[in-house]
């Protein structure tokens, strides 16, 4: 059996409170293969409903720019915290699942990284599960990094 040397780690991260958990771990893995970290943060344009859409392409594009800016600066502090200069970051926008394999695709990444929040039955129905989305459709490694809040 052929071993495949991981050489480069896409960390791919939210704004939940516990990815830096996701973060660090991703780095330790990624460290002890001596590979290259991608942090990848993926805005997702979530469908508005307006009564006047008079105003609406000025609001996606200050709320969408504020928000990259804003994404941007919450990796670079990531990067900051895991003390590497060589860590990638990157931000980008569409669909999370589909964003997060394209991404892993066109840098040829060996391994993704990613939380799983273990939400209720009822937050997974209506908000979905991206590390599950994630998971049907690879065909890269995937490290789930379980983030459940113990009680």
């Amino acid at each position: 059996m052929k071993t495949t040397k991981i050489k480069k780690v896409l960390i791919a991260m939210d704004y939940d409170e516990t990815s830096q958990k996701v973060a660090e771990q991703g780095f330790s893995m990624a460290q002890a293969m001596n590979a290259e970290v991608l942090l990848l943060h993926v805005i997702s344009e979530q469908p508005a409903y307006y009564t006047d859409y008079s105003h609406i392409s000025e609001f996606k594009v200050d709320y969408m720019g504020n928000l990259e800016v804003s994404t941007q600066k919450f990796l670079d502090k990531t990067k900051k915290h895991l003390g590497d200069d060589t860590i990638q970051t990157v931000v980008k926008f569409g669909d999370i699942s589909d964003t997060i394999l394209d991404t892993a695709k066109k840098i040829n990444v060996d391994i993704i990284v990613m939380g799983s929040h273990s939400r209720k039955w009822l937050e997974n129905i209506i908000m979905g599960s991206q590390a599950a989305d994630v998971l049907k459709k690879t065909t890269i490694p995937l490290y789930i990094i379980p983030t459940k809040k113990h009680k």
